[in-house]
């Protein structure tokens, strides 16, 4: 994917970055302070409910412990007791039922909170059916919710239901007391509370709300506000411990994503629970959520024109710097076809003026770079056509070696026509087309005819002996380098380090590796020393030595050149290090024309 910053307007790049970071970070801003808002306000609601509960549970507490406390003491009671034994004649047994339901009915005309009280016993008498006391058989327990649950203790409380009275269906709690007496069950007393009592304490004096009442075995007995009617809340709360609590239930079908706080106070069958949408907590994370959005909004629009006016400001000037090359690259610069200099203002001090003076500067330059090449141009087309009338003269030589060879041919002088000959093939290989790369092969072919002729030499002048081995392997002599560049030194061995004997020896040897071609040429000569001072008192040679030196580091860059040094068994060692080039180079910008041979 490519840079947008490679690719896009600045101004455009710099209106939208900061557009994109403010919007990002006003995100944050009003998401982070939704939760941490949101997350307080439950921990300061749980809080509050939390003692809220707390105070409830001990007054509820209190009250049906006081229930509980009347239950004993009434079936303690001898009266009633007596009366249950059922052991007296049915006078006596009337008269202690009216005692009997006259002590209840105390108590519940003293308690506000009871609703009416039930005595399950043999052989009940019948009474008021609209009274608050009621005589029941024993055979009737099995009816009640609470029967199964008083098998296995003395005493149960029931969960919240109805029972008939003259006012119609009334709901109740009822606490279930078995009255024993000297280990004979003589029946169960049981006290119907009124449930709107202890909703009431339940919904205590603040807002509606959706509270519950819990038994030890996590059975819901009250509740109050929009709770369901069988909630399971095993899953977050154990209703066997004794601490009070909180927990944020997410996503339950029956509650729903709602906040639960639960009261448990030590010693108590009771647990309290208040059930508070989620929605209702975070209302005012919500609406501060919402005030900073809107502020948001607001600032977005401000930093936004703020945005605009200062990338305005940036990208001005460098709108002008492009518009200028623009202007100058498009219609050819101040001497091209049609090109206009376009003012830039000067009265910027900042980088932009740096950049300005900067852009001028370099206007200038390429103007008078441009005005250079013109005349560079001039030159090379007078130098090309120089260059072809110079074509002339190495034609006009080459025919005339070979009308020299023919007469020498004729006048039967074999060893000048044989030099004459190789004198031609190393004129044509010098030529090369003008080209200034040649083959190795070709380069070889030009030294050969060089060492033939100086041995044609050295045997017509007394019969000097001149020996020499050249080793290339075939893959070498395909490569190219550039042509003249074993000739120099071929021919300093012989013209310095032989000079006054009549044996000598020459040996060149070229290697190919990897990435470098090597070419070693040694002799037996006189070596360096003497070879530089017969230079000196002949004020001759070097010439051609440093004229490839020269070359060789004009052409390439790197590690390659020439090393002369003094062999150990006398003579001169040659390494040339050269690249190994399989095909020629281009050759470099200004490198002047060789002339070719003429059509």
């Amino acid at each position: 994917m490519k840079n947008p910053f490679k690719k896009f307007r600045i101004d455009s790049l710099f209106f939208r970055s900061f557009s994109i970071f403010i919007v990002a970070v006003l995100a944050c801003i009003a998401w982070a302070s939704y939760r941490i808002s949101s997350n307080e306000l439950a921990k300061t609601s749980s809080h509050y409910q939390q003692l809220l509960l707390d105070e409830l549970n001990n007054e509820i507490t209190t009250r049906l412990v006081t229930i509980e406390q009347i239950s004993l003491s009434t079936s303690r009671d001898n009266e009633l007791i007596t009366f249950l034994r059922d052991r007296q004649d049915e006078y006596d047994r009337h008269r202690r039922s009216v005692s009997v339901e006259r002590a209840l009915a105390n108590l519940t005309y003293s308690i506000p909170i009871i609703q009416g009280i039930d005595l399950y016993m043999e052989r009940p008498l019948r009474g008021d059916a609209n009274s608050y006391i009621q005589f029941r058989g024993l055979g009737d327990l099995t009816k009640q919710e609470w029967a199964e649950a008083l098998d296995k203790n003395d005493f149960a409380w029931s969960r919240e239901h109805e029972i008939p009275s003259f006012q119609g269906d009334v709901p109740v709690l009822s606490f279930a007391r078995k009255i024993v007496e000297e280990d004979k069950y003589l029946g169960v007393l049981v006290i119907h509370v009124k449930a709107k009592e202890i909703q009431k304490l339940l919904a205590g004096h603040s807002a509606p709300v959706n509270r519950m009442m819990i038994d030890t075995l996590g059975q819901q007995t009250v509740k109050t506000g929009r709770v369901p009617e069988h909630a399971e809340l095993s899953p977050w709360i154990n209703v066997k411990t004794d601490q009070s609590g909180y927990v944020h239930i997410r996503g339950d079908q029956e509650l729903g994503n709602s906040l639960l706080v639960y009261s448990k106070l030590r010693d108590s069958h009771w647990m309290l629970v208040e059930i508070t949408p989620w929605s209702e907590i975070i209302d005012g994370s919500f609406r501060l959520a919402l005030v900073i959005g809107v502020i948001g909004v607001i600032a977005i629009l401000l930093v936004l024109l703020l945005t605009l006016y200062l990338s305005r400001q940036f990208t001005k000037p460098i709108k002008q710097l492009v518009t200028a090359m623009r202007q100058y690259f498009v219609g050819g610069g101040n001497n091209g076809s049609g090109g206009h200099p376009v003012d830039l203002p000067d009265d910027y001090e900042n980088e932009f003026g740096y950049l300005f003076a900067g852009y001028r500067k370099q206007m200038e330059q390429i103007e008078e770079l441009y005005r250079s090449l013109q005349r560079r141009y001039e030159q090379q087309r007078k130098a090309e056509i120089e260059a072809l009338q110079a074509n002339i003269n190495p034609h006009f030589l080459y025919n005339m070696l070979d009308q020299l060879n023919w007469m020498a041919i004729e006048a039967g002088q074999d060893e000048l026509s044989r030099i004459l000959e190789l004198m031609g093939r190393m004129f044509r290989i010098g030529l090369s087309n003008g080209n200034s790369f040649i083959t190795i092969g070709e380069e070889l072919e030009h030294i050969r005819c060089y060492l033939e002729i100086q041995q044609l030499r050295w045997q017509a002048g007394g019969g000097g002996e001149l020996d020499y081995a050249i080793e290339a392997p075939f893959s070498v002599q395909e490569l190219f380098l550039p042509k003249l560049t074993l000739q120099p030194f071929v021919e300093n061995a012989i013209v310095h380090g032989f000079n006054g004997r009549s044996r000598g020896k020459v040996g060149i040897r070229l290697e190919e590796h990897p990435d470098l071609l090597v070419i070693t040429i040694d002799d037996d000569g006189a070596g360096l020393q003497q070879a530089v001072h017969r230079e000196r008192k002949r004020r001759t040679g070097g010439y051609g030595i440093r004229n490839v030196k020269e070359r060789i580091a004009g052409y390439f860059e790197g590690a390659y050149g020439v090393e002369l040094t003094e062999r150990e068994e006398g003579g001169t060692r040659v390494v040339i290090t050269l690249p190994k080039l399989l095909e020629p180079p281009v050759p470099p910008l200004g490198e002047p024309l060789e002339p070719g041979p003429a059509a």
